[in-house]
This record gives C-alpha cells, sequence and structure tokens, in this order.
C-alpha cells in the first residue's frame, strides 16, 4: 500500500484547513471584537478532551452569485458532542470567520443532524449562536434549513433540555430557535438578537436606533423578557451554562442530578425570625430568605433583570435540584402583573416538565389593578400562571411568609390546585383581601354613619386583621398544613422532598392543554 501515508497526509491536511476556518485575519478580528472563535467556545464549554466532531466535511453546494468559488469550511459551523460535567451533551457553534457564520442548506443539516441524535439519547442540545442570518445566496434552501430546526426545537421541547447562548449577531429568521428553546443567555456588548435590523426600522418607522439600543442583552433581558441571563464575556456565558446545567436532568424521563450536600439539612437559621418586618407595609428582600434555607446559600436566578416583583431560579434543598418561585416584596410589593404571570408561567412548566420539584415563596398582595394591566390582558396572562400551577405534577411545596390575598393566593401552589405541602409562618395574613379595602366594602355604611371616620376605620381594620389576617383560619380548615417558625423552614422544606421523592400524579389523558397564550 504505497499511497497510504500520502492519503494519511491529505486527511490530515484537510482537517487542518477545515480547523482554521476563516483563516488566520478573521480569528484575528473576532478576537479583536471581544469573541472566541467557534472551536475555542466548545473547547471552553465542554470537559477537556471530550469533544467529537460530526459533519466536518461538510460544505456548501450553492453554485449562484460566484458561490462555486467559495471555501466554506464546515460550511460555518462545528457539530458534535461531548461532555458537561461527564454528562453527555449534544452542541453547534456557528463560527462567523466562515460567510459570517451564515445559514444554509448544508449548514443547517448539520444542525438538525445533532439535534436528531439528541432526541434519540435523550440528552441537552447547547447552541452557541454567531450568524449574520440565511444565506442570502442559497434562497428558499437557507429559509427551509432554518424552518426545519425550528420545527426539531418544537418537538424536542419538554424531552430534552435546550439552551441557547447569543454570542454575536442573530437576526431575522435565525431569532426564532432561541426563542422555542429552554434558556437564553446574551452576552453583553457583543450580542444582539432582533427581527428587523436599524436600517429597516428606520426605513418603515423613522426611528433611529442602535444595534444595542434595538436588541442588545440589556434591552432582551430587561425590557422584552426574551433573555434569561446576561453574560459578561465569552467565556462567562459557557461558564454559565456549564452551571445551569447541573441543575438539569439530561432528558424528562430522568430526576435531577442529585449532589451531596455539605449544609446540613437540618440547620435552622435564626436571622430568618426576623426577616419580614412588623409594619405589613414595610418592604424586604425575598432574596434574603431564599439564601439563609437553600444549600450553601446558592441560587442561580433566572431572568433576574425582567419582572423583578417575581423571583424565579434554581436552588438545592439537601443536595435536590429544585425550581424556585417566589414574590418580591422590595419591588412593587410583590404584586403580580402581566409580566410576572408571564415569567412565573413558563419557569413552572419547564420544572414541571423536567421533574424539578417546585418551592414557591409567598408574599402577595394581589394582582396589579389598573386600566393598563386590563386593556393588556393582566386576565388571560395572569391565567397562564394559573394553569401553569394547576397543570404541574411535580413535588410542590409553598411557605405563605406575609400576605397571601385574592385570586393570588389561589395561584401561588395553593392547597385547592394540588399543592403538596402548604406551609406558612406566624406573619402570614391569607384572606380575600386586605384589612383597609376589605372594611371600606363590608362596613361602608357604618363608617359613613360614625361621628369620627378615621377613628372607626382603625378599629375595624384591626379587628379585620384579628380575625383574618393571619394563618390560623386558614390552617384549621386544612388548607395550610403547618404553621411554623421561620427557622425551621429550611428542615421543612427537605424532609417534604424526601417525602415526595416518590410522588405519583397524572393529569387526565389528552393530546395537550389549551394554555390561554
Amino acid at each position: 500500500m504505497p499511497d497510504r501515508p500520502d492519503r494519511l497526509e491529505e486527511l490530515r491536511a484537510r482537517r487542518a484547513r477545515i480547523e482554521e476556518g476563516g483563516g488566520p485575519e478573521r480569528t484575528a478580528r473576532q478576537h479583536a471584537s471581544g469573541k472566541l472563535t467557534a472551536r475555542e467556545r466548545l473547547a471552553e464549554l465542554l470537559d477537556p478532551g471530550t469533544f467529537v466532531e460530526l459533519d466536518r466535511f461538510v460544505t456548501h453546494r450553492a453554485t449562484a452569485f460566484g458561490m462555486d468559488r467559495v471555501e466554506a469550511p464546515a460550511d460555518g459551523v462545528v457539530t458534535g458532542y461531548g461532555a458537561v460535567d461527564g454528562r453527555l451533551t449534544y452542541v453547534f457553534s456557528q463560527d462567523f470567520t466562515v460567510l459570517g457564520g451564515s445559514l444554509g442548506e448544508g449548514h443547517a443539516q448539520k444542525i438538525c443532524k445533532i439535534m436528531d441524535l439528541a432526541l434519540r439519547s435523550g440528552a441537552p442540545v447547547i447552541g452557541l449562536n454567531d450568524s449574520g442570518g440565511a444565506r442570502i445566496q442559497e434562497g428558499v434552501a437557507a429559509l427551509g434549513g432554518y424552518a426545519e430546526i425550528f420545527l426539531r426545537n418544537t418537538l424536542a421541547s419538554g424531552v430534552v433540555p435546550q439552551i441557547s447562548a447569543i454570542m454575536g449577531p442573530c437576526a431575522g429568521g435565525a431569532v426564532y430557535s432561541p426563542a422555542i428553546t429552554d434558556f437564553t443567555i446574551m452576552v453583553r456588548g457583543t450580542s444582539y438578537m432582533f427581527v428587523t435590523g436599524p436600517q429597516v426600522v428606520k426605513a418603515v418607522t423613522h426611528e433611529d436606533v442602535t444595534l444595542e439600543d434595538l436588541g442588545g442583552a440589556e434591552v432582551h433581558a430587561g425590557k422584552s423578557g426574551v433573555a434569561h441571563f446576561i453574560a459578561e464575556s465569552d467565556a462567562d456565558c459557557l461558564h454559565l451554562i456549564r452551571r445551569l446545567l447541573g441543575y438539569l436532568p439530561q432528558n424528562n424521563l430522568e430526576a435531577p442530578p442529585r449532589r451531596p450536600c455539605g449544609d446540613d439539612p437540618r440547620r435552622m437559621d435564626a436571622a430568618l425570625d426576623s426577616l419580614v418586618p412588623e409594619d405589613p407595609h414595610r418592604p424586604y428582600d425575598m432574596r434574603d430568605v431564599i439564601a439563609h434555607v437553600v444549600d450553601e446559600g446558592e441560587f442561580l436566578e433566572v431572568q433576574q433583570h425582567f419582572a423583578q416583583n417575581l423571583v424565579v431560579g434554581f436552588a438545592r434543598l439537601g443536595g435536590r435540584a429544585v425550581g424556585i418561585v417566589a414574590q418580591q416584596p422590595a419591588v412593587l410589593a410583590g404584586v403580580l402583573d402581566i409580566n410576572s404571570s408571564v415569567k412565573g408561567a413558563r419557569f413552572v412548566r419547564f420544572c414541571d416538565a423536567f421533574n424539578i420539584p417546585l418551592v414557591t415563596f409567598v408574599d402577595v398582595p394581589g394582582f396589579l389593578p389598573g386600566t393598563e394591566q386590563e386593556h393588556g390582558g393582566i386576565i388571560r396572562h395572569g391565567a397562564k400562571l394559573l394553569f401553569a400551577y394547576c397543570e404541574a405534577t411535580v413535588p410542590k411545596l409553598a411557605v405563605i411568609t406575609r400576605k397571601a390575598y385574592g385570586g393570588a393566593y389561589d395561584v401561588m401552589s395553593s392547597k385547592h390546585i394540588r399543592g403538596d405541602l402548604n406551609l406558612a409562618w406566624p406573619t402570614a395574613e391569607i384572606a380575600v383581601m386586605g384589612p383597609e379595602g376589605a372594611i371600606d366594602i363590608i362596613f361602608r355604611r357604618e363608617l359613613e354613619e360614625a361621628p369620627d371616620r378615621e377613628a372607626a376605620r382603625a378599629r375595624l381594620a384591626a379587628e379585620y386583621r384579628a380575625q383574618f389576617a393571619n394563618p390560623y383560619v386558614a390552617a384549621s380548615r386544612g388548607y395550610v398544613d403547618d404553621i411554623i417558625e421561620p427557622h425551621e423552614t429550611r428542615p421543612r422544606l427537605i424532609s417534604a422532598l424526601e417525602m415526595l421523592a416518590g410522588k405519583r400524579d397524572r393529569n387526565p389523558p389528552k393530546k395537550h392543554g389549551n394554555i390561554p397564550l
């Protein structure tokens, strides 16, 4: 076999050329813009030495517009699989140094192949997006490629976790794949997402807007809610993905990973006893409650910059991963509005899809009133959160720390919608509404006739608070399973998770429910 060494050399040379991507000059420009290359990102994301590349020799087949003379190593996307903390993970990483990472037919087929493999083998899919969008020279073949990806995103939803990192431009049809996935991470200053760019916006609406103001990380994390996390750099983004995956199961048939717990499950924290102010109108930070209860105080908050009156994220209790949903009294008094309802609903449904128990901390004065909320559809959007909690069959634990008023009490994992364990602190106030509003309705005539209206209001409010603004009436009916001292919260929740580890619950057979979208 005299020609064997030559063939091996040819293979090695072809591999080396493909691994260069767009070449040294474009790689230097990528670095100068503060970004890693597609392959550098994969090396940072995956456990060392675990990446196995697939379809490295795929390239485009286009001939129009001079494409027959254009070289496109790996067709602008690196695909394959590897491991994160020893667990199988499928990945694709778009290469902006090759045709601007634009998506053509071959590029899309490569992504679809690893998505199909992920679905068949039950492992997460991580997409590292850095692309100029559809490859115009390939026309409808590029558009068809996007649609093939969207279909697979949809079919994989709720089956395997899907995470999208936006690490450069993501425009036009490209934005809809990340929007279907479970979590989207953007890098501050170097990534942006929009359906139409600044030039089209100016032509249609006459607005002058920058890339950052139209679709930067702050915009999508704080205003639109499209981005779940902001990372400070490519490396920060990739480490965040690894951290997030640590809370998630490989697929919907597995339990989330359980880790050894170095924090005593029986630990009681006296600081919790004084966290809720005596004055029911004074705010406090619910994150402090969470930090004192969960393992090591570690909490990975999701959508931290959006709808801040509701806090959602991941933590561990006794080594078990849990999803936390909590009102934030420090923002809008923790009231539920349109954005917080949608934020909470999506998070609850994700946790339920992937067998992650839900722990809810309740301090909710109700739904936000006003024409803006009513005309914006607070009824429909609030119903999403209610639907999500009602539908969820994972273990559902709730702790009422202070207010639980009106329909918002029902929504927040109450006993009436299949809450498994509902605890209350002595500071809990469970009622149809707050004392001030209630007495204006119940005692309207008496107040009108009172010689000293303010004194009468104060007296009646105190009587109402003593009778209803406490957890004991609810507990007497079994709507609250126990009233506990705040410092007992951690061991009680961990005990409940152990008790519910074998929970079996299912919804009536159906194709799917009709959530009020």
